[in-house]
């Protein structure tokens, strides 16, 4: 099971890996329009994507059911989805409320955490959340792709107690 999970992340940009379980790659297209057409290509062999919107921004949020078309058009229907709530360190200028938030995402059956990449609240949380229920669905066979083996080279190693969040 997904307890006392102990991990290692690569210092190379866009990929991490736990420890002699799989590998994490991360495509980040921060949702630039010029990305679209390569979003698109990725859909359909992701395991899990990261819709992330930006708490102080109500048009960042108000984006996110033209991304869930495009994730049912063009991703399988077993791929895990994730809304994150970003920058939290930024609470006094808030536009959208967590209950808000918490509401769609129940709604759209995805997991739901609130980060600031600022300050790194909660960002570990997120990636060994997914990483554990990734490695769930993977002993389950129910993912669309295998998850690979841990990346070669160098990382630095962390002891993390957590457990599967995601419902």
């Amino acid at each position: 099971h997904c307890r006392d999970i102990h991990t290692k992340y690569s210092s190379e940009w866009g990929a991490g890996a736990l420890e002699d379980k799989s590998r994490l790659q991360i495509w980040d297209t921060a949702g630039q329009e010029r990305f679209r057409s390569i979003t698109q290509s990725y859909y359909r062999s992701a395991n899990a994507l990261i819709l992330t919107y930006d708490i102080t921004c109500e048009e960042s949020f108000r984006c996110l059911p033209e991304w869930l078309r495009e994730i049912e058009q063009y991703a399988s229907n077993k791929v895990i989805t994730v809304l994150v709530g970003n920058k939290i360190d930024l609470a006094e200028r808030r536009e959208v409320s967590q209950q808000r938030a918490e509401e769609f995402s129940e709604a759209q059956d995805m997991y739901y955490l609130e980060t600031s990449a600022k300050e790194s609240d909660n960002v570990e949380k997120l990636f060994l959340d997914l990483a554990c229920r990734l490695i769930s669905e993977a002993r389950q066979n129910t993912l669309v792709n295998n998850v690979s083996s841990p990346l070669p080279g160098e990382g630095k190693s962390i002891s993390y107690l957590t457990c599967c969040n995601f419902n």
